[in-house]
């Protein structure tokens, strides 16, 4: 039998807003599911009849799905897989290149990151490949990383053989029982005659819908099994298709979009907030599309990034806790809320009930049903497929030549834009870790991939960094999990060999994943790798200067003696330097991006350098925080009533 796991979000996410199940059916729908792949029409695959091992037909599955890199370590669960795969790539390569290379990092949590780097920079489906006890296990926080952002990956393990399943054999873990509250879907294979149809289910359950991390449980005498291929056929997960299809289904109607333009007409004063799953839902275009024809300021989430292009006019960044001060008091004035794709997280609406408070609606647009008034009543809705969605509404403004008035919100964001821009010392006698990005931007000019660690340096990328297209923005969002750059951008360069693509990391946050500054050079990727080293857990010590009367407990006197650049200069770099004189940013800012291979740089940075603005736990974007060198409205967080004098 193949057993099945539900992550929650299938439990959540696709469970609200849509027809409930009956018990008859659920039943019905459990039972089914632990039966044979659905039935279909003869097999046109060229390979549909022939007898080979449940391995084999995993690798074969893989190829179909378009799968072009595998990013994995191997063990002996695993084997008869990768034995496969090698097999595969000597048959079908041409001596010189593998269609489906085997990526082996320093370890598998490395592994799990590239992979959700390439998800991420392309929108197609990583795969991850990896052996059985701790070769699964430690795949466990970025399968969590990737459910908590809605990257689509598909996580392959081997077990041990099905007969020695609980007995704690050697590298034996309850993989399903570990992970499954963990991904989107999980699946324990114990039934070889359905291995090849719950591989081809996991990739579409990972990539539709809401994306997300599945896991594949296979144990090692399920994939020494010999049978026959058949090329096709997928499993019976009805429920799951059937709260799919319903979103799909779900179509706006005109009777729809002439209330969504009501309330958008009686705006004056209208902002569109934006979140990952318009990247996500492939709805940059349209989202744009419809922003510039209305003329409506757009304000992106930290995974949003991108779906606007940054160097536009109406683009006010990134929103929230770190967000731009004039993106933060937009918030405040605007009198109309179009959430898409976005799910009014703690980050942006850390009090809900004071978020946008002189808005007087929100409308939202979500595939997800699950987030519809979750956090925030709304006025407006709709469940679906948001790339159609901002289609229609778009055609059906311009059919009906709806037009709205906005010049005066349009002065006032200028305003708020000039008025409250980022800003730093830039008299400074050290390096200020914005200016060393301001410099890369200035090469970079919103084209290139952006990876980042957790920290500091990943908010002053967020602030700083302009982003012309989706896709250039790799972070962990959701779980902030330090670690995350390097691999990742180590994912995004194999997804895109003809990239400028940039690590911008920590002196704490590379460490967790240091092994993989060796991947770099082995497989001689031109990634560029940025430390910028303020000798600590820069965040917690923000945190702590602010909230815990400067008691660094933990953060400024841990783990400070490595020698950044000779680690990569052992790991191969041919590039490997440090910065630490101001007027040496723009000569080796340059030479670093310009050298033609990997290319690692380290940069000395102010020590109590901050992240600015900053919105503190429990208040609102009136009492945000900015610093000693961008302007403020701010009142005392004492004095924090809900009102606004201006309005």
């Amino acid at each position: 039998m193949v057993a099945q796991f539900s992550g929650y979000c299938n439990a959540l996410c696709f469970g609200q807003h849509l027809p409930v199940d009956t018990p008859e059916k659920t039943a019905h729908n459990n039972k089914t599911m632990n039966s044979n792949p659905e039935p279909s029409a003869a097999s046109d695959h060229p390979l549909a009849g022939t007898t080979m091992s449940g391995a084999e037909m995993i690798v074969q599955v893989l190829a179909e799905q378009g799968v072009d890199t595998i990013f994995g370590y191997s063990g002996g669960a695993i084997l008869p897989t990768y034995d496969a795969v090698f097999r595969y790539n000597d048959e079908h390569g041409d001596g010189k290149d593998e269609p489906m290379p085997l990526i082996v990092p320093a370890n598998e949590q490395g592994a799990s990151f590239m992979a959700a780097g390439y998800a991420k920079a392309t929108g197609k489906v990583g795969v991850v490949m990896v052996t059985s006890g701790p070769g699964a296990t430690n795949t466990a926080t970025p399968v969590r990383d990737c459910m908590a952002d809605s990257v689509p990956i598909v996580v392959i393990c081997g077990q041990v053989p099905t007969d020695m399943i609980g007995t704690d054999a050697f590298q034996e873990a309850p993989v399903a029982v570990a992970l499954g509250p963990l991904a989107k879907h999980i699946f324990l294979v114990t039934k070889p005659e359905q291995l090849e149809a719950t591989v081809r289910t996991a990739f579409e359950i990972a990539r539709t819908g809401r994306p997300g991390p599945v896991v594949i449980d296979i144990p090692k005498n399920v994939q020494n099994w010999e049978g026959k291929f058949h090329g096709q056929g997928v499993l019976p997960v009805p429920g799951y298709r059937q709260r799919i299809a319903a979103v799909e289904a779900n179509l706006l109607t005109d009777a729809d979009c002439a209330r969504f333009y009501e309330l958008l007409s009686d705006s004056e004063r209208p902002l569109i907030y934006c979140g990952g799953g318009a990247i996500n839902g492939g709805a940059a275009e349209e989202l744009r599309a419809f922003a510039n024809h209305f003329g409506i300021p757009v304000a992106t989430t930290l995974m949003g990034i991108g779906a606007y292009d940054t160097t536009e006019t109406l683009a006010l960044h990134m929103l929230g806790m770190h967000g731009t001060a004039f993106a933060n008091y937009a918030v405040e004035d605007c009198d109309m809320v179009i959430a898409i794709g976005a799910r009014f997280d703690d980050r942006v609406a850390g009090v809900p009930e004071k978020f946008a408070p002189n808005a007087k609606c929100i409308a939202q647009f979500d595939v997800d049903p699950s987030e519809i008034g979750k956090v925030k009543a709304v006025a407006w809705s709709h469940v679906g497929n948001l790339k159609r969605d901002l289609g229609k509404v778009l055609d059906y403004g311009r059919q009906h030549s709806v037009e709205l008035q906005l010049d005066t919100w349009h002065a006032e964001v200028a305003e708020l834009k000039s008025t409250y821009a980022l800003n730093y010392d830039r008299e400074s006698e050290l390096i200020q870790p914005y200016a060393v990005i301001e410099a890369i931007n200035r090469h970079a000019k919103g084209n290139a991939i952006i990876s980042t660690g957790v920290g500091q340096h990943q908010m002053w990328a967020a602030q700083y960094f302009d982003f012309r297209e989706p896709r250039l923005w790799l972070t962990s969002g959701s779980m902030g999990t330090m670690g995350f750059g390097l691999p990742a951008a180590i994912g995004a360069q194999f997804a895109h060999p003809d990239k400028l693509v940039i690590d911008v990391d920590g002196d704490a946050s590379i460490r967790m994943n240091l092994g993989e500054l060796e991947t770099v050079t082995t497989y001689d990727l031109p990634v560029k790798v940025l430390v910028l080293n303020n000798y600590g857990d820069g965040m917690v010590k923000q945190w702590q200067k602010l909230f815990y009367q400067g008691r660094h407990a933990g953060s400024d006197k841990s783990l400070y003696r490595k020698d950044f650049v000779k680690a990569a200069q052992a790991d191969g770099f041919g590039y490997a330097t440090r910065l630490d004189k101001p007027d040496d940013i723009e000569a080796i800012i340059q030479d670093w991006l310009t050298f033609p291979g990997p290319a690692f740089l380290e940069v000395i940075i102010d020590r109590d350098a901050g992240v600015y603005p900053m919105v503190g736990p429990g208040l609102t974007y009136k009492s945000m925080i900015t610093g000693d060198f961008i302007p403020s409205r701010a009142i005392d967080a004492a004095d924090e009533d809900g009102s606004d004098s201006r309005f």
